[in-house]
């Protein structure tokens, strides 16, 4: 079953741009080294706040990339430009058809 991950996070409009120009590395890093990675977007809220929906082939490979954290510079370079966690859930793709 597709797994997707919803994470809620808050960048700086300081390091909006930074963290934008940091997204396709970090895209590529998870694409070379996260086994069931799918497919991932960037959704734009007010108030600085970010929701990044990323898909994932199962519960097992988001658990696997989880543990891996930011585990290569591009990804790093990603995550350090967010200020704040706001939250994060993982669901079932309820109209799962191959993504």
């Amino acid at each position: 079953m597709t797994t997707v991950e919803l994470t809620r996070f808050r960048v700086s409009p300081q390091r909006t741009e930074e963290m934008l120009a940091a997204r396709p590395a970090m895209l590529a890093g998870f694409r070379a080294d996260r086994h069931g990675f799918l497919d991932a977007r960037l959704v734009r809220l007010p108030g600085g706040e970010w929701l990044d929906i990323v898909t994932w082939r199962s519960p097992e490979d988001f658990a696997a990339s989880r543990a891996k954290g930011a585990n290569l510079p591009e990804i790093r370079a990603f995550f350090d430009t967010i200020d704040a966690l706001v939250g994060s859930e993982e669901g079932t793709l309820a109209d799962d058809r191959d993504v």
